[in-house]
């Protein structure tokens, strides 16, 4: 494999420095915690080798209410961890991939780097960034190995019907070929929640991590779930020789995490329906900017109407210069710095709103 780093690394805040940052909306998570916030102290734990395919606790409490059980889970070093996993167990040279695009930039990347042949199927900004069922069933083809979509979405928010999942799920079946689910924001949505993709059948592939939605990145807990015992053991024959096993510390603080979910979640979902609709107001009143209203998740993709006053290039260094704002440039999803990604979760209220504001001078000159 050749690897080259991600533009959304090279660039990202935490490699930029968060102390010239003043208002950062370029993050994809909600507000960092900590372990206070949490109401968390780490007890005197034995820092054994773990089991393998992680704490069975943890992976009971990803899949309760599901239909589906611990064994159906693989804990991983983050979301990231296990797109890899999958990337590069499922993926050859020889292979096929059809991937949604934009997207998170490990969903695309590694692909890359393995080699395989990819088709893209670029969301348009005009349909709503809505799947069309009929482009990725042409893209098809007698070598594809995998589809690979996220919902909701990284970085528009918006999500698919039940019935858009549906046919996704009939169509890879069809076909003989993986369908990957990148559920990352799936436990903050703001219309029905769909179920965990994994549990419609054993060739569909869930993702998700405690990263994005409850704001634990620095654990580094994500997870894989198949129904397919098969696949279970090559993605854990995979992380055994990456990484043997996961921390223990990491997972003591996922399990306390996730048996408060629902208390964590509800009044995190009402707070991100309420800054939504903070950015909702503003971008209605920005006559330079329209967007596609998420439905998911704490990112958008607002669109620039015109270029901006000198060029995009131009925009994003005085957003930075002058208003020590951040967003994340189009180019880390390839796709034009004409958009951007705008992250509501992660800033303060205040940070919000001041950013907003340095975004609509900085549009103009």
């Amino acid at each position: 494999m050749k690897y080259l780093r991600m533009p959304i690394e090279i660039e990202s805040p935490e490699e930029y420095g968060y102390d010239k940052i003043a208002n950062n909306l370029s993050e994809s998570s909600v507000t960092d915690q900590s372990l206070e916030s949490l109401g968390l102290q780490i007890p005197n734990l034995t820092l054994l080798y773990n089991e393998h395919r992680g704490s069975p606790r943890l992976r009971e409490l990803i899949v309760r209410n599901s239909g589906l059980s611990a064994d159906d889970v693989l804990i991983t070093s983050g979301a990231a961890g296990a797109l890899f996993i999958i990337a590069t167990s499922q993926l050859s040279t020889k292979d096929h991939l059809v991937v949604i695009r934009p997207n998170y930039a490990t969903n695309l990347e590694t692909p890359k780097a393995i080699g395989c042949e990819i088709t893209y199927i670029d969301l348009d900004f005009n349909s709503g960034f809505a799947l069309d069922l009929t482009v990725i069933e042409k893209a098809i083809k007698s070598n594809t190995a995998m589809i690979s979509v996220t919902c909701p979405h990284n970085p528009t928010g918006v999500t698919m019907s039940r019935d858009t999942l549906n046919s996704l799920v009939a169509m890879a079946k069809a076909q003989g070929c993986l369908l990957l689910v990148d559920e990352t924001y799936r436990d903050i949505h703001y219309t029905e929640q769909l179920p965990l993709a994994a549990s419609l059948g054993d060739h569909v592939l869930s993702v998700a991590s405690l990263s994005k939605s409850y704001g634990v990145p620095g654990i580094r807990c994500g997870w894989v779930i198949t129904k397919n015992p098969r696949l279970q053991e090559v993605f854990l024959a995979a992380k055994e020789q990456i990484s043997i096993s996961g921390s223990v510390v990491d997972e003591w603080i996922a399990e306390q995490v996730l048996e408060k979910g629902d208390a964590i979640l509800e009044p995190r979902i009402q707070e991100m329906r309420s800054r939504l609709d903070m950015v909702a107001s503003w971008i209605e009143k920005e006559d330079l900017l329209e967007w596609v209203r998420p439905a998911g998740g704490v990112v958008c993709f607002p669109r620039m109407k015109k270029e901006p006053v000198g060029g995009t290039a131009a925009f994003y260094e005085r957003l930075l210069r002058d208003h020590a704002t951040y967003v994340g440039p189009g180019h880390w999803f390839e796709m034009p710095d004409t958009y951007f990604r705008l992250g509501y979760g992660w800033p303060t209220r205040e940070q919000l709103k001041a950013g907003m504001e340095a975004i609509s001078k900085a549009l103009r000159g």
